[in-house]
C-alpha cells in the first residue's frame, strides 16, 4: 500500500469536499477547484476527511493511488490558505512591475517584456525586484513562476537573471588570458 496514498485528507474548518460523477470539487474560503478522478482510484468522504482507495494492486493504479491523493490533498491546502513563489530579479537595471493587468520587466533585451497575468493568479512585484505569484492552484503558481523564470534564467558567470527566491547560482571562473 502506498505510504502517501494511505493517509486521509483532513478537511479544515470552512473547507468542503463535493464527490460526484468522476469529479472532486473542493470549496474554501480563498476559492474553489475541481478536479477529475483518474481511472483505477476511488474516493470516499468520511465525516470531516477524504480517504482515497485503489480499485485493484496493478501498477497503473499503485501508480494513481499516491497521484490522486497528493492532488486532492494539495486542493484542500490551496483553497484554505493559498500558494505562493518569489522571484528575484537581479542584475543592473533588471526591473519589473505590475501595470493594468501586465507584468512589465525589464531584463536587458532591448525592449521590455510584457506577461498578462493570468486569472487565478495574483502577481505583486516590489520595489527591491522581488516578485511574488500566489494563487490556489498549486499546478498553477508553479507553471507561472517558470514562465517568469524562462524569460531570463540566471547566468552561471555574472549571476544576472530571474531566479527563484532562495535559488543558488553556482557561479562559474570566466575565461583567463
Amino acid at each position: 500500500m502506498s505510504r502517501t496514498g494511505k493517509k486521509p485528507i483532513a478537511l479544515p474548518s470552512g473547507v468542503s469536499a463535493t464527490i460526484a460523477a468522476g469529479n472532486i470539487t473542493v470549496k474554501g474560503p480563498k476559492g474553489q477547484l475541481e478536479q477529475s478522478l483518474v481511472r483505477l482510484v476511488s474516493v470516499s468522504q468520511d465525516g470531516d476527511s477524504v480517504v482515497v482507495l485503489r480499485d485493484n494492486d496493478s501498477k497503473p493504479a499503485r501508480a494513481n493511488h499516491g497521484l490522486m491523493r497528493s492532488l486532492i490533498n494539495n486542493m484542500v491546502e490551496g483553497v484554505s490558505n493559498g500558494f505562493s513563489k518569489s522571484l528575484l530579479v537581479q542584475g543592473v537595471g533588471y526591473r519589473a512591475d505590475v501595470k493594468g493587468g501586465k507584468l512589465v520587466m525589464a531584463l536587458g533585451y532591448s525592449h521590455p517584456i510584457e506577461y498578462v497575468i493570468p486569472n487565478g493568479v495574483s502577481i505583486e512585484a516590489d520595489k527591491t525586484n522581488k516578485i511574488t505569484v500566489s494563487g490556489i492552484d498549486k499546478q498553477q503558481v508553479g507553471q507561472v513562476a517558470a514562465v517568469i523564470r524562462g524569460f531570463r534564467k540566471p547566468d552561471h558567470y555574472k549571476g544576472k537573471g530571474v531566479r527563484y527566491e532562495g535559488e543558488y547560482v553556482r557561479l562559474k571562473a570566466g575565461k583567463s588570458s
